[in-house]
């Protein structure tokens, strides 16, 4: 999207004179900013203000809304599954291109774990963090009204597994909802929820430094919450999660957030993949032996030119996505026109992390900061990064609002299945178990 955007800005007057056409291809219509994901399963940022629609952003580019499913550069054609391809009773549309930009991000890295699959939910979409948000204030409308002890306490132990940014700021943010939601519960304190996070690896946070992801585990450890390093999920089956350390937890909740993989369209193209299956890129954004093909994001192994260290590549994360996209834009641009290219080279500038409401971790430009003004930048930092003025006042002013206010706690667990009541009261049979009984039911 920050690419498309950029390249709109560029290409005006060609674009206005129908002398170029960009072409966004996208399995959904909005651009999520994840690193508003945690606030918004928390309830302090509304989902629609996580997301950004294409459409109203990108109004000079085609939106298809579809799914890449191969690319043939050397034909420079991309094949493209869309809502209607299975009612035309095709394989796809192809595209036809002169310029490909691929950044398809990346998927989660799943592992052969028993129940994992069928039990576990992941952290990576608006969807997947709101319907957590759902999940964790029903598993608690569950132990406030149940009588048996077991399924009270499996309805209140919550495991997360990855001790990265996705894993740690869920955690935190969840923690920190629900341990307010608890006030409105006569029957469950925050003492009676179990919170677990495991990590395989000896430390977490490591994007902070290895200080404050000490102090973010003696913070979280400080709330009662159970970091288990060097620790990992050996099994999930049966609703059961079972750590490598021989510990057992009955749990309806495992949240997985143990790193990421490059997007399978990749392996779809003929186009140069490294050892871990990531387009081999220049640090000018091009794909390598490739002409007319560019990459940035998560998928692309950019060499990382101010590092100093041959063949140390840019670490995938949002602070060099967004960068790249400007100047993957550019170059697009210059090589149309016939002008040199731009060298990506942008030296890390640290890395900030929420742990709650007014509780963060920061480390940047080799300076500290922990609590309310970790906090405090690391909001201020993604506000002004969220793209468009319009988002970036909507998400300020639901802030504000949100500090007026109290939280919201309601659980819309209902909307993940809006017919499952309209099949009842017609007399059918559900396609999916609503989460609550009909409303009249005893």
């Amino acid at each position: 999207m920050y690419t498309a955007l950029r390249l709109q800005r560029r290409l005006k007057r060609e674009l206005g004179r129908g002398e170029a056409e960009i072409t966004v291809v996208t399995p959904d219509p909005y651009m999520t900013y994840q690193p508003f994901l945690p606030e918004a399963a928390a309830g302090a940022i509304s989902p629609r203000h996580v997301v950004v629609p294409l459409r109203r952003v990108l109004d000079r580019c085609r939106v298809v809304i579809g799914e890449a499913t191969a690319v043939d550069h050397a034909a420079r054609t991309a094949t493209v599954r869309t809502p209607a391809t299975e009612e035309e009773g095709t394989d796809g549309s192809r595209i036809e291109y002169d310029e490909l930009v691929l950044a398809p991000g990346s998927v989660a890295r799943t592992l052969p774990i028993p129940g994992l699959a069928d039990h576990a939910i992941g952290f990576k979409t608006v969807e997947e963090a709101i319907g957590l948000r759902n999940h964790v204030l029903e598993q608690m409308d569950i132990a406030s009204s149940t009588r048996d002890p077991a399924v009270r306490d499996a309805a209140l132990t919550f495991v997360f597994v990855g001790g990265g940014y996705a894993g740690v700021e869920a955690l935190g943010e969840l923690e920190d909802m629900a341990r307010y939601a608890t006030r409105y519960y006569h029957n469950v304190r925050p003492g009676d929820m179990k919170w677990i996070l495991v990590e395989a690896s000896d430390r977490i946070l490591p994007e902070v430094g290895e200080e404050m992801g000490r102090y973010t585990v003696t913070e979280l450890r400080r709330r009662n919450i159970d970091v288990r390093l060097e620790t990992r999920l050996d099994s999930c089956a049966d609703r059961v999660a079972v750590l490598s350390d021989g510990s057992r937890f009955p749990t309806r909740t495992v949240v997985w957030t143990a790193g990421v993989k490059p997007h399978p369209v990749l392996a779809a193209t003929d186009l140069p993949l490294n050892e871990r299956g990531r387009l081999r890129c220049t640090a000018e954004l091009a794909v390598a032996g490739a002409p007319h093909a560019w990459a940035a994001g998560d998928a692309a192994a950019v060499p990382d030119v101010t590092a100093g260290e041959e063949g140390r590549e840019c670490a995938p994360n949002a602070q060099h996505a967004l960068r790249q996209a400007r100047v993957l834009g550019d170059n697009v641009v210059h090589s149309l026109r016939g002008e040199p290219l731009e060298t990506y080279a942008h030296k890390y500038a640290g890395s900030v992390a929420s742990l709650g409401l007014h509780k963060g971790v920061a480390q940047v430009y080799g300076r500290k900061l922990k609590g309310y003004p970790a906090w405090l930048m690391h909001r201020t930092y993604h506000l002004s990064r969220v793209p468009t003025f319009n988002r970036k006042a909507r998400v300020a002013a639901e802030w504000t609002l949100a500090g007026l206010f109290k939280r919201e706690i309601v659980s819309l667990g209902s909307l993940e299945h809006p017919r499952a009541e309209f099949e009842l009261a017609a007399g059918g049979k559900p396609s999916h178990d609503p989460p609550h009984n009909p409303k009249g039911s005893s």
